[in-house]
């Protein structure tokens, strides 16, 4: 069985080991994470646009077809 204290070492370690790797993390500025958001956003509702515009047409040709 392992020793209390071993299990508190390895968990202080393991602690001090994740603040070492956050400082190592290049994080982007508020304005490219705008940027980014905003490109995102925007792709999405492209798609959805996109999507939508399909299963109109879709729905629009079944329905002259088969009705």
């Amino acid at each position: 069985m392992p020793n209390i204290g071993t299990i508190f070492s390895k968990i202080d370690s393991f602690f001090k080991e994740v603040r070492i790797e956050i400082k190592k993390v290049n994080w982007p500025t508020t304005k490219e994470t705008i940027r980014y958001t905003l490109t995102v956003i925007g792709i999405s509702i492209a798609t959805a646009i996109f999507l939508g515009g399909i299963d109109f047409l879709f729905t629009n040709l079944l329905n002259k077809f088969i009705i």
